[in-house]
């Protein structure tokens, strides 16, 4: 048995408060995640990093962001450069295969020495959803494209580039959220999509990249699949489509417990998505209440997914010998970064 629990939790601020490294060191939780809240100069994003694992007494232990480019990217200038969304990548593979690829290695690398340098060791990309006309655009712009070959290809050459610099991926959001007609982090979408169209559309990219170590699920209700509960705590969506069809036997992690689309209080969140199989609750937004209501749902990393938690840490290498330097020179002739 693991001395964390199955939980990834934020925190409030900048900086910790006595209350919070009371309650982590009490919880332990598995990992972390920083938000733009948590960000301020680079001094304090080391020292906050730092903090957060002295809390629970590894040094070693997880802290995710969730630095995409685009619209979601938590680290912004002058810490990092503004990157292009997955979109964008995607217009320049749709104009030329190996290029389109290239970029979404580079951008992925760059990524990786953004938040490599504050001890940031997971990035919660690549997003392989695939959107179809008239879903929401909560996934829009981020995704590389709109067929799961393109998107597939974009995502394991972006897993690639942030494990080259020693940086874990987390693809998102399994089994696929790009046809959900509504925001997750306000309410709960529906997909009525049949179960043969999810497979060869939605689901594809993942069972594709079924390899890698980390996955978030999607706050998304399959109907032909289980019309009672979302992926996130429907035992059949992830033991029959996460597990079985898409063969992915990684950490599976929920999506955040703290958008509106999962119904209940924290405890019963927290309990089903356990249930259901999902390995670790995300929570994200650092308000205490919530996070001692997830902690009272959870329970110790175990068993399998404590054995799935240990191989994903095993994917952590030391970065490649690429200069930084180097590598901005080439993304800068695919795109020119906005400061």
């Amino acid at each position: 048995m693991s001395e964390s629990q199955a939980i990834i939790f934020g925190c409030a601020g900048k900086e910790l408060t006595a209350e919070e490294r009371t309650f982590y060191a009490n919880e332990r939780p598995w990992g972390f995640i920083l938000f733009a809240r948590n960000i301020s100069e680079p001094t304090q994003i080391s020292d906050l990093v730092a903090a957060l694992r002295d809390s629970v007494g590894n040094p070693n232990a997880p802290v995710l962001i969730d630095q995409e480019g685009g619209r979601v990217q938590r680290l912004r200038p002058p810490i990092a450069p503004n990157y292009p969304a997955g979109s964008a990548i995607g217009a320049v593979y749709k104009s030329d295969r190996e290029k389109g690829l290239r970029a979404a290695w580079l951008l992925a690398r760059l990524h990786a020495f953004d938040v490599s340098r504050f001890g940031i060791n997971v990035d919660c990309l690549p997003v392989l959803d695939v959107p179809v006309e008239g879903a929401s655009d909560v996934i829009g712009a981020r995704a590389y494209g709109n067929d799961p070959v393109s998107v597939a290809a974009l995502g394991r050459a972006s897993a690639e580039g942030l494990m080259a610099g020693g940086v874990l991926p987390v693809m998102k959001h399994i089994p696929g959220h790009g046809r959900a007609t509504a925001d997750t982090h306000f309410e709960l979408p529906t997909v009525a999509e049949p179960l043969d169209q999810l497979r060869r559309h939605d689901f594809a990219p993942f069972k594709a990249l079924n390899d890698l170590p980390m996955a978030m699920t999607a706050h998304v209700i399959f109907s032909a699949i289980d019309p009672a509960g979302p992926a996130t705590t429907s035992k059949k969506v992830v033991e029959e489509v996460i597990r079985a069809h898409i063969g992915f036997d990684g950490l599976l992690m929920s999506d955040d417990t703290s958008m509106k689309a999962l119904s209940g209080d924290f405890r019963e969140k927290s309990s089903a998505i356990l249930a259901a199989g999902v390995d670790i609750v995300l929570h994200c937004n650092g308000v205490m209440e919530e996070m001692q209501g997830i902690a009272s749902g959870a329970r110790p990393l175990q068993g399998s997914s404590l054995e799935r938690a240990k191989r994903a840490l095993s994917f952590l290498n030391p970065p490649d010998d690429s200069v930084e330097s180097e590598i901005r020179a080439e993304f800068a002739t695919y795109f020119e970064a906005v400061a």
